[in-house]
């Protein structure tokens, strides 16, 4: 298991130099870790979708730079965070070279440390219960709830310490699960949303 003493950052070209989809892939098994005080939360990437602007009109980046999602087209290796439903924030990691507009949404997350500060973050300070461990990052909104990840992380550069992603798990390509991404209705048919077969940290099997 990882600790702080540690993770190895992965670094600046794991984000500029492939595809999207190739990226996307390569996410799962890898570490999501956020600073929290003198705390690591961190856990370990099980489903991922990814977004083209150039030619999917599900992406944020399909119309254009706006001001919520100008981060998009910055160069690989930064965190994009947008609110949805006006409930939810969600957290996608920006690919590519400058102005391309690709990034990954995180869909699901297995944790690995400080599950329980995890599990306060979702759930309040009730008691801890064993059975809900699944239910702590296992959606979008719930990842960000679980690592207090807000619109004032919008831009969180992934090479700093607050922040980042670091190596993991290497996961066997059969073991990689493409499926249609979840609640598209425009370029509804690609089949970019990338899950661990069999993890139970998946969010839809």
């Amino acid at each position: 298991m990882p600790s702080e003493l540690n993770y190895k950052k992965l670094p600046k070209n794991f984000y500029t130099d492939k595809d999207v989809l190739q990226i996307a892939k390569n996410l799962l098994g890898k570490y999501f870790v956020k600073k929290d005080g003198k705390k690591f939360l961190s856990g370990k990437i099980v489903e991922v979708e990814a977004y083209d602007g150039s030619i999917d009109e599900a992406a944020h980046s399909f119309n254009g730079k706006t001001k919520r999602n100008e981060i998009m087209f910055d160069e690989g290796g930064y965190l994009y965070v947008y609110f949805i439903y006006g409930m939810y924030f969600c957290a996608n990691i920006v690919t590519g070279l400058k102005n391309q507009g690709t990034a990954v949404l995180i869909r699901g997350i297995e944790p690995i440390e400080e599950i329980k500060a995890m599990y306060d973050n979702r759930f309040g300070n009730e008691e801890f219960d064993k059975k809900k461990v699944a239910a702590i990052s296992n959606g979008p909104g719930k990842i960000c709830s679980a690592f207090d990840i807000n619109k004032n992380h919008n831009g969180e550069n992934l090479l700093g310490d607050e922040i980042f992603l670091a190596e993991g798990d290497k996961i066997n390509s059969k073991n990689i699960i493409a499926t249609k991404r979840i609640g598209i209705k425009k370029s509804a048919d690609l089949l970019w949303r990338f899950y661990i077969k069999d993890n139970p940290f998946v969010s839809k099997k």
